[in-house]
């Protein structure tokens, strides 16, 4: 069984991130108000990520990861961009940016 690591914006302009292991139900559940008090508050959710892993453990360690980062973190690993992450991820601020 696969599991998703999925990351949508929400209307607000802030990210959620979650895991589930059947991503089309658990973006239904978002939709109709299920399942998180925090995505139900800052609806419509639009999917701008999701990636697999072959394990609950795997998708849920970078869950709390990327939990921890900045937003331009995130957007950077959401591109691809290691060498952005490990450049803000040796940055001091807070709200550093990429060159």
């Amino acid at each position: 069984m696969e599991f998703t690591l999925y990351i949508p914006e929400c209307a607000d302009g802030s990210f959620y991130i979650g895991h589930a292991d059947d991503l089309g139900k658990r973006l239904a559940q978002h939709d109709e108000g299920k399942g998180c008090i925090c995505a139900l508050t800052r609806r419509p959710l639009k999917l701008i990520h999701s990636e697999g892993f072959e394990t609950r453990y795997e998708a849920l360690t970078m869950e709390r990861k990327l939990k921890g980062w900045s937003r331009a973190k995130k957007l950077a690993y959401m591109a691809g961009d290691w060498k952005g992450v490990g450049v803000l991820a040796k940055g001091k601020h807070r709200h550093q940016r990429l060159p």
